[in-house]
């Protein structure tokens, strides 16, 4: 059962989607949920249907307080490294707030502070708090919708399927066809023993 708040404080729940992806932006979001919301759906979006995310999607977005959306492409994530990319996502999720939060609720175990408002990190935080929980489907939803649209420019790596995660398909396309202006350089594209068959 998720957790309504941590505090008596003003609470933003933080979250990202794309993190250990080959390709695309990592996406963040941040959002403040009324004290009493409930949902019986919600959950930690990597448990949850697509179909249930979607529903989701939008009953967050209608409740919330305020929510917002933060994205950093692969070129940055490559000059900056993953983990910096994806705090300096949930900062600009988190400046997109036109409530300002009093205690920020990060997903993980990691987090550079942001401005002067205190954060809390906790780990698998999207199983445990709701408002975490509402920010992980609001940035899988997001970048879910991102990577359909970069599908279509490059339809042999089947990101409409795989989101740009490392599936065998995936791995394949990039063995035969290269990478695209898309794909993570930073990252390791391929295991060994593929790159030793290039």
């Amino acid at each position: 059962m998720l957790k309504n708040s941590f505090s008596n404080k003003i609470e933003a729940g933080c979250d990202e989607a794309g993190r250990g992806c080959l390709a695309g932006p990592v996406v963040a979001a941040s959002v403040i949920l009324p004290k009493n919301f409930k949902h019986p759906l919600l959950n930690d979006s990597k448990q949850l249907s697509k179909k249930n995310r979607d529903l989701l999607e939008k009953v967050i977005k209608e409740k919330a307080v305020v929510w917002g959306i933060g994205v950093i492409w692969n070129q940055e994530i490559d000059k900056i490294n993953i983990l910096n990319a994806s705090i300096k996502a949930m900062h600009k999720a988190i400046e997109k707030l036109k409530t300002k939060p009093e205690l920020l609720l990060i997903d993980g175990n990691r987090f550079h502070a942001f401005k002067d408002i205190p954060h809390k990190c906790i780990i698998k935080g999207d199983a445990k708090y709701a408002c975490i929980a509402a920010a992980s489907v609001l940035a899988k939803t997001y970048r879910d919708k991102l990577m359909q649209k970069l599908h279509l420019e490059f339809l042999q790596f089947d990101w409409k399927n795989n989101k740009g995660y490392p599936t065998k398909i995936h791995r394949q396309s990039i063995v035969n066809y290269g990478i695209t202006k898309y794909h993570r350089k930073s990252f390791k594209l391929l295991p060994l023993q593929l790159k030793l068959n290039l």
